[in-house]
């Protein structure tokens, strides 16, 4: 498999972001692969905050709510998709799939032995990490979930069916720029954070791919594995819940996110951030402090 990786000094002076990377490429199925990950906070810490990122962003955007969990005494572990971050980034499109993604992030959890984790999701993090706690239910005990669904096969939206339509005109999107017009606040400097994964268009199959992999049509891959996901939220799920919702989100806003609210069990009612877009973790610490609150007030389920 013919792979790129972003040169370090990409990620030099990170605004916000003084975290050391850590790596691994022995992991099950993927070995030479390298993954990256962020993993701060006491190795015997009570909560493992488990962090994905969704398209086309990386453990940066989680910087507002990791200083949040670590004040708390949490650990926190943010991994970077395989195409993505300071992650090992496959050139060829087609290796892209929901399974390989997914068999990815399992192997990870058993990797490092996560337990007790509070799954953290947004977008494609939520569209894969939801799928998870079902085949390890013991691992998992809460869930922080912002603007994302569960793909099921379904017809998408006209606002979907615009996005996947202009990532596939614009096959070297300009991410920073991208993050810039969603979040008008960021810093010259957050936004070429955001960039500094993707050197040029060769570093991008991912940045192309994860739009056209979103199951829209019940024959897609991930589509049976996404369903039984649906299930276990619906039927079995009994960990304690938080949700956050970025109104201005013009896909995954609060008409689909309090869809998702009927779906997972004794799920509270949500936290709606009016000025919030689609990249919910931009008012991270918010987010996370009204999450810890939650839990520790509210019993769980």
């Amino acid at each position: 498999m013919k792979t790129v990786r972003t040169p370090d000094e990409r990620f030099e002076n990170l605004p916000d972001f003084p975290y050391q990377p850590n790596y691994i490429d022995d992991i099950s199925g993927y070995e030479g692969l390298r993954v990256h990950y962020v993993d701060e906070g006491p190795s015997d810490a009570e909560h493992v905050y488990l962090c994905l990122p969704g398209e086309p962003t990386w453990a940066y955007l989680f910087r507002k709510m990791m200083s949040v969990f670590l004040a708390d005494g949490g650990r926190v572990v943010a991994p970077d998709w395989l195409g993505f971050g300071r992650s090992d980034k496959p050139v060829d499109d087609d290796v892209y799939g929901f399974h390989f993604h997914r068999d990815m992030m399992v192997e990870f959890i058993k990797r490092l032995d996560l337990r007790n984790i509070t799954l953290v999701v947004q977008d494609w993090g939520g569209v894969l990490g939801l799928t998870l706690p079902h085949d390890m239910p013991e691992r998992f005990s809460r869930l922080i979930i912002m603007n994302t669904a569960l793909a099921t096969g379904v017809k998408p939206s006209d606002g979907f069916i615009a996005w996947r339509d202009y990532v596939a005109t614009n096959p070297d999107l300009a991410v920073g720029k991208l993050m810039k017009r969603s979040n008008p606040h960021l810093t010259d400097e957050e936004e070429a954070a955001y960039d500094a994964p993707f050197p040029d268009i060769a570093y991008k199959a991912g940045v192309r791919r994860f739009p056209a992999m979103v199951m829209t049509d019940p024959g897609m891959e991930g589509v049976e594995t996404s369903k039984k996901a649906l299930k276990f939220w619906r039927e079995e799920w009994s960990g304690q819940s938080f949700m956050a919702i970025g109104a201005q989100d013009p896909v995954l806003g609060t008409d689909v996110m309090m869809r998702m609210h009927s779906v997972i069990r004794n799920c509270p009612e949500p936290l709606v951030l009016e000025q919030a877009g689609h990249f919910v973790q931009e008012w991270g610490d918010v987010v996370a402090s009204a999450a810890l609150e939650s839990f520790k007030t509210a019993p769980a389920s």
